[in-house]
């Protein structure tokens, strides 16, 4: 198992529009060349985080920006805008144990509780780093200057 890509690309996309949001306008074709995929992907996490009320996205050229602090904006705000995970829904279980089978009958069960821990555990993670950390340790590695 594994969290998609989109993810990581939003968190991406949201450091690069902080990053330069006084020097450059933020578009799907600027944001599409940092991450180097296709704008198409870009444009759809942006609907995506624009819907989550992370960032404001102008009609035509105007760009897209984050419309909260980078201190508010959490992992778990991000992950929650891109993933289509509902609600203790991050492990999904197959769909047919065999019911004859003691463990096939009972597995669900027995990992249901433990796999909501494990769900719970990796979202307080998800809310403690927020976009401020990740624009902190840009800066720390750029040194004051962009590079």
């Amino acid at each position: 198992m594994q969290i998609s890509s989109r993810f990581t690309i939003a968190i991406h996309m949201l450091t690069c529009m902080e990053t330069f949001k006084e020097e450059y306008k933020i578009t799907s074709d600027f944001l599409a060349s940092s991450i180097n995929v296709n704008p198409v992907i870009i444009r759809r996490i942006l609907s995506q985080l624009k819907d989550a009320g992370l960032i404001e996205v102008k009609r035509g050229t105007g760009g897209a920006a984050i419309i909260q602090p980078p201190e508010k904006i959490t992992f778990l705000d991000v992950y929650r805008a891109v993933e289509c995970i509902e609600e203790n829904t991050l492990f999904h279980f197959h769909e047919n144990p065999n019911p004859d089978c003691p463990v096939g009958r009972n597995i669900h069960n027995i990992l249901d509780d433990k796999l909501i821990r494990v769900q719970e555990a990796m979202e307080r993670e998800l809310k403690s780093i927020t976009l401020a950390d990740v624009m902190d340790d840009l800066e720390k590695i750029l040194g004051g200057g962009k590079q």
